[in-house]
């Protein structure tokens, strides 16, 4: 099987970084175009970005002041070093979020720019750094630089892949997007001093142009024909009343105003207070009314009326791009359905044999019954769940230095989800944390509704979101040392989501699952991520039905109904991305079982997951030569 390079969302650039121009962002081919060829041309302000590119073909375009200008540039000294260096400031440019997040005080300030424009400066740029990097001669290169040039390709590539399916026309999933994207800024933001909050007031300020462009590239997606499907949508529609519903001071929001520490005195207190409600009052609040308005009127009727992209030409294409970008292999969609029906075959076989261990008398359907409703299996209260997650956490705290010789620093904890985003919620996730910034990963546990929320399925969920899984996996990149900063937030799905699912299977070994249950609950688990090779293929390339989807669950797995309609709900949101995992575990188990069969008694698990994860997040390409090389290092 071919391998493709791929990962992370194409970034737009914003005013004020240079970016580099290709003919090919709008569609023309190099040998079409004819580069005006003089030094430096200059527009006055208010110069549409169609006709700036139309003058300065093959010409770096600056924006300043609202003014653009383009002028001529050689890279006749380039390297590796200056296109990596050149991307991240570009990254940071366009993401005041992440800037802020590492010192930037005035990026704090701002949310992103979300225009049409704005993304194709950005797409512009990357092409520019995707024909700078391929005119690299990488002959030279040996270890971590070839490793870093090597990332380099996968991600540029990545950035590149979907840029014709113009995919910010239909920017959010069934639980996460622009709309609800404050709801985890504010919860990762720092507030020390007067500024922190004043800049926070300023960064909610700028909701009301953040969702406007955000509506904007909607209706462009209703003009063309490209929609979400209207199944999704009242869970968001809910979501936005809630955050746009109620008074200020006791909004989500508005928390960070409540609390000030002692170094901030009464008076300053009182009026950072006012300009939070003011702020909330005159602009959040509002902007979420405007949003609802958008959402009900206009998007909610123009919203496609199947589940999958797959009933058009043009979106078939963009389904086989999307497996190709989640799985970074070069596979099918009808391989990957395939691939899927065999492991549910696989796993029901090994659920039917727990079964026979329990003693149970009754049908398999008679015990997902048993287990869906006997309260034996359901916690009285959200801290008697969250208690029993933590429990769980520090059980395997305890079995880590057995399977792993190098532990991230960064500790993490446990918490609820936030009560406005539980409701559509899965049912837990990591949020990751920041060293920089000190602070901690968060495993994400969703307390609402506990008669949907299994025990027994408790440990497979810990293991994943917090260690050996995400938490461990994404901590360990974010320390490395001596790696170029996107290094450290690398994260192709099918590498980080099949380490996760793989750490589940891990947890056998490691003693963490000690009844029968929550073996099953395990298999669960494991069969929910093989029916959704299964349901995303067959909804989104297959034609089929919600009810098709939710059976492969509902028959063959222990999850809750209300779990299943959600993750249904985020499989029609998200084509594609559900199939990263048990394509990358079962990549992950290949290769642990090459190194056992090739290095025998000399096999060490510990030094094995280290390797692994030794060069963060990698596509599953790299991944495989790195490990291959480590098998013979060690012969």
């Amino acid at each position: 099987m071919n391998y493709l390079t791929k990962t992370s969302k194409l970034t737009a650039s914003v005013a004020g970084f240079a970016i580099i121009v290709s003919s090919a962002a709008f569609g023309q081919s190099p040998t079409q175009v004819h580069p005006v060829k003089m030094d430096e041309i200059s527009f006055p302000e208010g110069t549409p970005i169609e006709q700036v590119y139309e003058k300065c073909l093959e010409l770096v375009i600056i924006k300043v002041d609202g003014r653009y200008r383009c002028k001529a540039k050689a890279f006749a000294n380039d390297n590796l070093k200056k296109i990596i260096n050149d991307m991240q400031r570009g990254d940071l440019t366009s993401d005041p979020v992440q800037a802020g997040n590492e010192g930037n005080r005035e990026a704090l300030r701002h949310l992103p720019d979300a225009s049409r424009a704005a993304t194709e400066l950005g797409v512009a740029n990357t092409r520019k750094l995707m024909q700078r990097y391929q005119a690299l001669d990488s002959s030279g290169l040996h270890g971590e630089k070839l490793l870093n040039h090597r990332l380099l390709g996968y991600v540029l590539g990545q950035r590149l892949m979907l840029v014709d399916f113009d995919t910010g026309r239909m920017p959010f999933t069934n639980d996460s997007g622009f709309f609800n994207m404050m709801s985890y800024v504010s919860r990762q933001t720092r507030f020390e001093n007067i500024d922190d909050y004043e800049a926070y007031a300023a960064r909610l300020s700028e909701l009301p142009r953040f969702f406007g462009q955000h509506t904007d590239n909607m209706r462009r997606g209703i003009t063309t024909g490209y929609t979400a499907s209207g199944e999704i949508l009242p869970g968001i529609i809910d979501a936005i009343k809630s955050l746009g519903n109620g008074k200020a001071e006791e909004h989500a929001f508005f928390k960070p105003f409540t609390v000030f520490p002692d170094t901030i005195s009464a008076n300053e207190q009182a009026r950072l207070k006012a300009l939070g409600l003011t702020t909330m009052n005159d602009k959040v609040l509002p902007a979420y009314q405007d949003l609802l308005r958008f959402f009900e009127e206009e998007y909610a009727p123009a919203a496609r009326k199947t589940v999958g992209i797959g009933t058009t030409q043009a979106g078939r294409e963009h389904y086989k791009a999307l497996v190709k970008y989640f799985t970074t292999l070069d596979i099918t969609p009808d391989e990957v359905h395939e691939l899927g029906l065999s492991e549910v075959k696989r796993i029901r076989g090994e659920m039917d044999e727990i079964i026979k261990e329990t003693k149970f008398e009754g049908s398999f359907k008679d015990f997902l019954k048993f287990l869906r409703t006997d309260e034996q299996f359901y916690a009285k209260s959200a801290d008697d769940l969250l208690k029993e997650a933590a429990w769980i956490a520090k059980r395997i705290d305890g079995q880590m230095p057995q399977y792993f010789g190098k532990l991230p620093r960064l500790p993490y904890g446990v918490m609820a989800v936030p009560a406005e985003m539980a409701p559509n919620y899965t049912t837990g996730r990591y949020w990751g944390g920041n060293p920089v910034q000190g602070l901690a990963g968060f495993y994400v546990v969703n307390t609402y509704d506990l008669s949907q929320r299994p025990l027994y399925n408790l440990p497979a969920l810990t293991l994943h979101e917090g260690v050996p899984g995400h938490h461990h996996q994404i901590s360990l990149a974010q320390e490395m040392k001596d790696v170029p900063e996107f290094r450290r937030s690398l994260y192709p799905n099918a590498f980080g989501e099949g380490w996760g699912l793989y750490s589940e299977k891990l947890g056998v070994e490691m003693g963490i699952y000690r009844t029968p249950y929550e073996d099953f609950g395990r298999l669960t688990y494991e069969m929910w991520r093989a029916c959704r090779l299964v349901v995303d293929t067959g909804m989104h390339w297959k034609g089929w039905t919600r009810d098709q989807a939710e059976a492969c669950f509902l028959e063959n797995s222990a999850l809750a109904p209300h779990n299943i309609k959600t993750e249904v709900d985020r499989y029609i949101s998200w084509p594609g991305q559900a199939l990263s995992y048990k394509i990358g575990e079962l990549k992950i188990l290949e290769l642990r079982k090459r190194a056992k069969d090739k290095l025998g008694a000399d096999f060490d698990i510990r030094s094995f997951h280290d390797e692994v994860l030794s060069a963060g997040g990698i596509p599953l390409n790299i991944l495989e030569d790195r490990i291959d090389a480590w098998i013979a290092k060690q012969e």
